[in-house]
Formats: C-alpha cells, sequence, structure tokens
C-alpha cells in the first residue's frame, strides 16, 4: 500500500511539473468543444458547461492542489514547530501564552476555522493558504511542545546546558532534530488533510477563484449533472480521494520507518 501511494504521488508531482505539456487544450480557454460534452476520442473526459476540456483542467488542478497543500504545510510547520519548541523548552510563562493561544485555536475544527478566515479574507490562492495555515498550526505546535517536553530532560540536554551551551544552540541542534521523525509523519499526512480541505473550500465556492482549475471547484461545477454527465464529479472526486489515500499510505510508511516500535506492523 505504501508503494502504491508513493507510486501515486510521483504520478501526482510529475502532472503538476509537467501540466503545460500534459494538458491537450487550454484549460481556461472557452468553447473549445460543445457544452456538457460526453468522454470522446477529442476529449477524453468530456467538456464542462463552458466547454472547456475537463481532462486539461484535471490536469492543471494538481498543481494547485500541491501549491495549496505545500506551501500550507511549510508555513503552519514553521510557524507551529517554532511556538511548540519555545513553549517547550522554556517552559513557564511561555508555555502558558503559547499553549493557551493554541488551546483557543483547537476550540474550532479545522475545516471550520479555515471556513472563517477565508470567508473573511475572501477567495483566491493566497488567501486559502493563509486560512489553511492558521487552521493547521495547533497540529504542529502541540506535537512540538509535547516531544520537546519529553526530551529536554535527557541526559545530553542536561549536558549541553552544562557546557555553556546557548539555549537556541541546544534547540536547533540537539531539540529539533530528536524532534523531527514524528513532525515529519504529521506534515505528510496533514498534506493529505489539506488537499481535502482546500477541495472542500472551493467547493463551497470561497476558495480558489473562477477561472483557476480546482478539483473541489470542479466537483461543485459538476455535481449538478450527475445523471447527465457523471464524469464532470467523479473525475476531480477520485483524484482527490486518490491523492489522499496516497499521502496517508505514505505518512503510515514514514511513521513505520522512523519509529522502531513500528516496523514490521504496517
Amino acid at each position: 500500500m505504501v508503494v502504491f501511494g508513493l507510486i501515486v504521488l510521483l504520478l501526482l508531482v510529475f502532472t503538476a511539473i509537467f501540466a503545460t505539456w500534459l494538458a491537450p487544450y487550454d484549460p481556461y480557454k472557452l468553447g473549445v468543444a460543445d457544452s456538457l460534452l460526453q468522454p470522446s476520442k477529442e476529449h477524453l473526459l468530456g467538456s464542462d458547461t463552458l466547454g472547456r476540456d475537463t481532462l486539461s483542467r484535471l490536469i492543471y488542478g494538481s498543481r494547485t492542489a500541491l501549491t495549496v497543500g505545500f506551501l500550507s504545510v511549510g508555513i503552519a510547520s514553521v510557524i507551529g514547530i517554532t511556538l511548540g519548541l519555545i513553549a517547550g523548552y522554556f517552559g513557564g510563562i511561555a508555555y502558558m501564552v503559547a499553549m493557551r493561544a493554541i488551546d483557543a485555536l483547537m476550540a474550532f475544527p479545522m475545516i471550520l476555522l479555515a471556513l472563517v478566515v477565508a470567508a473573511v479574507l475572501g477567495g483566491g490562492i493566497q488567501n486559502v493558504i493563509i486560512a489553511l495555515s492558521i487552521a493547521t498550526i495547533p497540529g504542529y505546535a502541540r506535537v512540538s511542545c509535547g516531544v520537546t517536553l519529553s526530551i529536554r530532560e535527557n541526559d545530553y540536554i542536561l549536558a549541553e546546558r552544562a557546557i555553556g551551551s546557548s539555549n537556541i544552540r541546544t534547540m536547533i541542534g540537539h531539540i529539533l532534530p530528536n524532534a523531527f521523525p514524528p513532525l515529519i509523519v504529521l506534515m505528510t499526512m496533514q498534506l493529505g488533510n489539506l488537499i481535502l480541505a482546500e477541495a472542500g473550500l472551493s467547493f463551497l465556492g470561497i476558495g480558489i477563484e473562477p477561472p483557476g482549475a480546482a478539483w473541489g471547484a470542479m466537483v461543485s461545477d459538476g455535481y449538478k449533472y450527475l445523471l447527465k454527465n457523471p464524469t464532470l464529479s467523479f473525475a476531480p472526486g477520485l483524484a482527490i480521494m486518490l491523492s489522499v489515500f496516497a499521502f496517508n499510505m505514505v505518512g503510515d510508511g514514514l511513521r513505520d520507518a522512523l519509529d522502531p516500535r513500528l516496523r514490521g506492523l504496517l
């Protein structure tokens, strides 16, 4: 299953990188085919209500999904890991302030918090990335803080303090590398969740703005024609499902590889 997930991810990345050459038509050009055209040799997945080639938009949608996923994970992980590292290492007031702020964010479900932030900021890929980043910061902060609290009590950290190492050197040089394996697993599994969340926001109409190609928006546009032309919704829905499944499988594989207690159980 992990190998299958990795193959799907490699195909997804390849498609996103070479979308310009792989797409048979311009995904934003109107009227390249008749409206709601059924799958044919010229248009393998048919066309949407505006006559745009569905396959081309599906291919370009992979760029949107990966861009939102990777950038959101990057921003959220940097902020969350930094907050958790500082709170767990110093404790006291730093811990109370940072963790209580994280608890306040965790009081809202991730998709609901992203929905509120996206509604306030408006649509567009930049605002979607900001909304999803804010919504996923708590997970990284809590994991980072918990692992830091455990690692800081080890003998080698006490030795670092005894020889007069600075706090920054101790945190970056010794605590962060040892805390990274569970964080890598969390990042990998969050990528699938963020792709799904972006699709949900686009489906609700506050995600990627038209005419941008987004899988969630394609599902939203096509669900009205499920009986007449089910490919419009099924194709992007299948792409979302496979992407989320692949990221989750790879995340499980990384957890199995990085945690000696779990090796061989997957």
